[in-house]
């Protein structure tokens, strides 16, 4: 089990982390924006379930092939790439009130939270960094070293949840100022479209 000092050290490293700003903030920000706030923390959802893959990835072992293997670690980064691609080809070519009734349908915040967790999982640098960050807060001494790993990727998902839950509800109360303009809503899907292409090209270039 984990000690209180140990919890309270990573948590606090953990949100700091998580408020630092890179491209699962910018995502959250941008589909808070488009879509509403119960959007945004569908899609916040999404990511920290795609990190309790990542969190098993690296309990049981997985992550070291994405860390030796450079064809695996390639595939994965490409596979994401072409996702974020594809959604920005989708937010170019959808007319504003798709928006609207994507906000408002079961299925728009079904495909939000699928749209986080392949965000999430098709990007072998967290599993990378959980393998390289997670095992400093573990200790033998203190059990079993698998399930230190789960209770420590439990407490970084938590802190993702409330420093990504907060950026969420920005982000969807400026979408809801900016979303009263029909051309506001054009220009925003513009914006998001480039910050999909620049997060595809980042990933797609991205290094071990």
């Amino acid at each position: 089990m984990l000690s209180l000092e140990t919890f309270f050290a990573f948590f606090l490293a953990s949100t700091l982390l998580a408020i630092v700003p890179g491209p699962d903030n910018l995502f959250v920000l941008t589909q808070s924006a488009l879509y509403g706030r119960l959007s945004g923390l569908v899609v916040v959802l999404g990511l920290c379930t795609g990190l309790i893959v990542h969190t098993m990835a690296v309990a049981f072992g997985v992550a070291v092939i994405f860390q030796a293997s450079a064809l695996a670690f390639t595939l994965l980064k490409i596979c994401g790439a072409l996702y974020l691609l594809y959604l920005a080809w989708q937010v170019f070519l959808a007319a504003p009130e798709t928006f609207e009734t994507q906000n408002n349908g079961r299925k728009g915040l079904g495909a939000l939270y699928r749209r986080g967790i392949i965000m999430n999982v098709t990007n072998p640098k967290v599993s990378i960094f959980f393998l390289a960050f997670l095992p400093q807060f573990a200790d033998p001494q203190h059990g079993s070293l698998s399930l230190q790993m789960v209770l420590l990727g439990l407490v970084f998902i938590i802190a993702t949840i409330l420093v990504f839950g907060t950026v969420a509800l920005l982000g969807g109360a400026l979408g809801s100022w900016l979303n009263r303009s029909p051309r506001m809503q054009i220009i925003m899907n513009r914006v998001a479209g480039a910050v999909f292409l620049g997060l595809a090209l980042k990933l797609a270039t991205v290094e071990k």
